[in-house]
């Protein structure tokens, strides 16, 4: 399941959407009123603002009694800053704080957007400390894009990832769906949910080429400390790294143009 830990820069990468969320315990000034120190510390970096008002699911109330209730919840204030370009996104509620971007090159450039986003955010708000974080790849291989129309699934695609692809009496146009679900705690206090199967971007709407999409969400909990953070995401993007590399056949890592990083 695991590749070995040497990384690899490609020249056409499969990830389309990189995530990146830290959950703190609640900071209330966050949600009455808009943050606009926080906006102004990141402004020059992320120029467009927005809001939008998350509605929570229904709480149950009385669930061991004979009349449980659905009780509404209020709605939460999401505040998103993006740049200029809408590549990358900011998003920040009472609860977290978190980056994304549909324009990932390499760790080093996210992880550096990351480092400053996060020292403006505690300079500000202080938080004790940080109860989960999360990173998210999310992969989607294209035969098309690759030139590799012609190879099957099983020549990119390592078989324990396949399902019943991987059997040689099984045709990807006859199948309706082909999805595999994971989820494994990892070492370090790391947990792992990872979706893998064939899928359509955006329903197929615009794109209509069905892809192997792997989405690995990599996530850390506890009591972390803002001194251990930079130690937790590193550990998680090797493990996304490993996961993604032990994926991939050596036919499909060679496709997308691999340069060795130092």
């Amino acid at each position: 399941m695991f590749a070995s830990e040497d990384r690899y820069l490609y020249m056409a990468p499969a990830v389309i959407e990189t995530i990146c969320q830290l959950r703190f315990p609640t900071i209330l000034s966050i949600g009455a009123q808009e943050p606009a120190a926080f906006q102004e510390r990141i402004r020059r970096d992320y120029p467009l603002y927005q809001l939008q008002r998350d509605q929570p699911a229904p709480k149950v109330t009385g669930a061991n009694t004979p009349n449980p209730t659905l009780e509404a919840q209020k709605p939460i204030n999401n505040y998103t800053f993006l740049d200029q370009d809408k590549r990358w996104k900011v998003n920040l509620t009472s609860g977290f704080v978190a980056l994304s971007t549909k324009g990932y090159t390499r760790w080093e450039d996210f992880a550096g957007r990351l480092d400053k986003l996060l020292a403006e955010f505690i300079g500000i708000y202080s938080p004790a400390f940080f109860e989960r974080i999360g990173l998210r790849y999310i992969n989607a291989v294209s035969r098309q894009r690759l030139h590799l129309e012609g190879s099957d699934w099983s020549e990119l695609i390592q078989p324990a990832w396949l399902g019943v692809m991987a059997e040689p009496d099984v045709t990807t146009s006859s199948l309706t769906k082909c999805s595999l679900e994971v989820e494994m705690n990892l070492e370090e206090n790391c947990h792992a949910k990872i979706h893998a199967g064939l899928g359509l971007l955006g329903g197929g709407k615009q794109d209509p080429e069905v892809k192997f999409i792997l989405d690995d969400d990599l996530s850390a909990s506890g009591s972390i400390q803002i001194t251990q953070v930079p130690g937790c995401l590193q550990t998680l993007h090797t493990y996304a790294d490993r996961i993604f590399r032990g994926a991939i056949t050596s036919e499909l890592h060679t496709a997308m143009g691999p340069e060795p990083i130092d």
